[in-house]
């Protein structure tokens, strides 16, 4: 039954792909997350430089000018994998963030009949997707070290982890717009299997280059048609 409503929710969401909502959010998170991993990269690029400085004076070699040069390469050539593992959390936050968009177009598209949503803060939207994110990038962060001791599982940590991370804050935000902060954590822990296999079915594709810059907008239109189904049923 669990797996039959996430699939005919996921459904739902795929006859609305073309939507011209969803592509403003594609863009807006796609846009954001490479702005924040370039960033990133320049500003630790810089910071080691500054630590190191110009010159290092190392035992039997005396003063050494090239160090920062090499932490600033090896920071370049280190940053697009690194991006690999962040870029799926990243962008996933960020989307986050504009999930109002996309829910509202599955709502006027598909669930016509109800009233306008409560619209969701910008302060407040911002406040959760910043939590998400720092949550996320930590797990996944702790999640590398046991890659590297669990190499033939570090498939299934990566789903499991970031399905659990993914379909918890989706579901969150998609119910959070009709019942409230709590009233939606209610009925996200009545249905918290149901959640965490729609999102590790999420975080599948997510590791797919390409593919996984669409997959935020379908999960969360996704977990929008899953909400409205769940509550349904009660």
């Amino acid at each position: 039954m669990a797996l039959q409503v996430i699939l005919s929710s996921f459904s739902s969401a795929l006859g609305q792909v073309g939507d011209a909502r969803f592509r403003r959010v594609l863009f807006k998170g796609l846009g954001l997350t490479i702005a924040l991993l370039v960033g990133a990269t320049f500003l630790l690029q810089w910071f080691l430089g500054y630590l190191v400085g110009d010159t290092v004076t190392l035992p039997f070699f005396g003063e050494v000018g090239w160090i920062d040069d090499a932490l600033g390469w090896s920071v370049l050539l280190v940053a697009p994998i690194a991006s690999v593992f962040l870029m799926v959390p990243v962008a996933s936050a960020f989307t986050s963030m504009f999930l109002d968009e996309v829910a509202d177009a599955v709502e006027d598209r598909h669930y016509g009949h109800l009233p306008p949503a409560k619209a969701i803060a910008i302060s407040e939207a911002v406040k959760d997707t910043l939590s998400f994110l720092g949550v996320l990038i930590a797990a996944n962060l702790v999640a590398l070290v046991l890659y590297l001791f669990l190499s033939p599982l570090a498939p299934f940590i990566f789903w499991g982890l970031n399905g659990f991370l993914l379909g918890r804050e989706y579901f969150q935000l998609a119910a959070m717009r009709r019942l409230g902060r709590e009233g939606a954590k209610q009925l996200r822990r009545r249905h918290m299997a149901t959640i965490w296999i729609a999102g590790t079915l999420m975080a599948i594709p997510l590791t797919v280059p390409l593919l996984n810059l669409i997959i935020p907008i379908l999960g969360a239109a996704t977990f929008t048609h899953l909400f409205h189904r769940l509550e349904q049923r009660g």
